[in-house]
């Protein structure tokens, strides 16, 4: 006869089960959180490396786009100041600018439909041609600048979105 009985003998069996259950389940727990651990880990590398990227990205960016800008406000400033020779004063004197002419203009530079036009836009406005052509320039100068910006958001979202330009 065995010197522990069957209800004992299930009893350990059932208790060494459930500890070899336990100490897997336990074992295996570590392992994958170890494995979550490490992801986590590799993924906050990546988005720092990302992050660093696009920061350099953005520097170039704007360092590039302030340096375009320079260059046109440069070349823009100096039109500008060849007005005087391209339009001299006897152009000036020669060239009448009407109401019309200058309410068409600004309704242009403003985005609107001018208003209908009037006898009276025939009129002269008292405005010299060299100041037309000043304006023209400049308003050139803020197209030209704003073409720079639009260059420089576009090249800046190809980098963010890891694209090459």
């Amino acid at each position: 006869m065995s010197l522990i009985s069957w209800p004992y003998r299930w009893l350990a069996l059932v208790l060494l089960a459930a500890a070899l259950i336990g100490f897997g389940w336990i074992k295996g727990a570590g392992h994958v959180q170890a494995q979550w651990d490490a992801a986590v880990q590799q993924q906050t590398l990546q988005v720092a490396a990302v992050r660093e990227r696009q920061a350099q990205a953005t520097v170039k960016v704007i360092t590039q786009y302030v340096d375009r800008v320079r260059v046109v406000r440069e070349k823009g400033d100096t039109i500008i100041k060849e007005v005087p020779v391209y339009v001299p004063v006897q152009a000036d004197a020669a060239c009448t600018i009407n109401r019309g002419f200058v309410r068409l203009h600004d309704a242009a530079a403003a985005g609107e439909l001018p208003q209908p036009a009037r006898d009276a836009d025939a009129a002269a406005a008292g405005i010299a041609l060299s100041a037309v052509a000043g304006t023209v320039a400049a308003n050139y100068q803020t197209c030209h600048e704003n073409a720079e910006q639009l260059r420089a958001l576009q090249e800046w979202g190809g980098e963010m979105t890891g694209g090459t330009k």
